[in-house]
């Protein structure tokens, strides 16, 4: 969420920055309308309210012929002030759902772009893998290796849904506990998050209303299930005004997380790539005010997600994600793809947002300065630890053997019992 009254003294910057997400519906003179009639109502209502009070307490000394029509007076003010009330609720709750459509203005660094296509590669890391045999993809690794039980799972659970098995499951575990504990080496937090989530705080992390029909819902319960542990993490901190010296706040998120999928119908339908319910570890923090800041943690987690594909061994490129493309909360995004050997492209596992101050003022998530007590929104930022089974993915390819098995990269070892080599029998 943007400050109205910054709205206000930058309207054709604020206008500027929604042309450039690609954003279509906003009307900012109606916003700002909007906002100055809640003021007027919030004005006329208050002199309301005072005047029938006044005559209220005058009942008690008012004379006999005097206080009928003290009384009278009153009940009019009463229904006067009845539907200035009505009115200014009404007023407040479009100016409300306008302003949660509002998204965060983009950095002037982002490149400009209308979506995807317009992505800068920022570096690449590696060369694509070579191999003096004929390769297979992931699926075929994982039925040569009996690694997996796609078909029965499928009857089972539908369409998108996975069960992998033996030393891959064992891999997929693994490669949270290396990555949780590379998260604590750099000072994050573990912390284990539920799956469901109230709705208030899917507004205030920006899911709702950009994302509704990614999300399912749960009625009889009125609760959602969530899609990352971001979605809670935002909001774990609500209402709270923190101390300039608690901060940075540093997660490392793990939870289950479940996604429709809704906008990706025929894409990425076999195997592992795209499915229904996964396991993430997130990062995410929480940190001052102050762009500087921010911007600093923002290369330290992106820093961090280019370790842990370097440990994994995989090769990638980073990409500068242009502003058609980042969504309503970002101000800056980096995505980071792995090579994928049998697709001959690189695809998405990790992705690293400076949000700035636009998710806590959502989330009325403050902290207080040391130096002069003053209160300001944090900032908030997150980014992808990592993501299974998407991610074993270009692991499993890219360190495939001619025998079918897959070579356990170094760092990854310690996890597996000592393991270098697994499948391929």
């Amino acid at each position: 969420m943007l400050d109205i009254k910054f709205i206000i003294e930058n309207k054709d910057l604020v206008q500027e920055g929604i042309n450039k997400k690609g954003f279509k519906g906003i009307n900012l003179d109606e916003l700002i309308s909007l906002h100055q009639r809640i003021n007027s109502f919030k004005t006329s209502s208050q002199s309301l309210r005072e005047e029938k009070n006044r005559l209220s307490n005058s009942i008690k000394t008012a004379s006999a012929e005097d206080r009928p029509a003290i009384i009278a007076k009153s009940k009019e003010l009463g229904e006067d002030l009845k539907q200035e009330e009505e009115e200014l609720a009404n007023l407040t709750e479009q100016f409300n759902a306008q302003m949660m459509r509002m998204p965060n203005l983009p950095s002037p660094d982002a490149p400009q772009g209308k979506d995807d296509t317009e992505n800068v590669v920022v570096r690449k890391n590696g060369e694509p893998t070579k191999f003096d045999f004929k390769p297979l993809d992931h699926v075929e690794l994982m039925e040569k290796n009996n690694w997996a039980d796609m078909e029965r799972i499928a009857q089972v659970c539908g369409s998108r849904t996975y069960a992998i098995k033996n030393d891959l499951a064992k891999l997929e575990l693994a490669i949270h506990m290396f990555v949780l504990d590379k998260l604590n080496e750099k000072g994050f937090t573990t912390i284990t998050v539920p799956s469901i989530i109230k709705e208030k705080p899917l507004y205030a992390v920006g899911y709702l209303p950009f994302a509704q029909d990614e999300i399912y819902y749960m009625q009889a319960d009125d609760v959602y299930l969530s899609g990352t542990a971001e979605l809670v993490l935002n909001s774990l901190h609500a209402d709270e005004i923190l101390n300039e010296s608690d901060l940075p706040i540093l997660y490392a998120g793990f939870s289950p997380c479940f996604r429709r999928e809704a906008g990706a119908a025929g894409k990425d339908t076999r195997g592992l790539v795209r499915v229904h319910q996964f396991m993430k570890t997130e990062q995410f923090v929480i940190c001052k005010n102050d762009i500087n800041e921010s911007e600093k943690w923002h290369e330290k987690m992106l820093q961090i997600s280019e370790e842990i594909l370097q440990d994994l061994e995989v090769p990638y490129q980073v990409l500068d994600v242009c502003t058609g493309d980042m969504g309503a909360p970002k101000y800056r995004q980096y995505d980071l793809e792995a090579w994928v050997p049998s697709q001959g492209v690189y695809r998405e596992t990790h992705s690293a947002s400076n949000i700035t101050d636009w998710q806590a003022r959502r989330t009325n998530l403050r902290y207080r300065e040391n130096a002069d007590g003053k209160v300001k929104y944090a900032h908030t930022l997150n980014n992808t630890g990592i993501a299974t089974p998407r991610a074993l993915v270009p692991l499993i390819e890219n360190h495939q053997q001619a025998d079918g098995s897959v070579k356990i990269p170094a760092k990854l070892q310690p996890y597996m019992g000592g393991k270098t080599v697994i499948g391929g029998k």
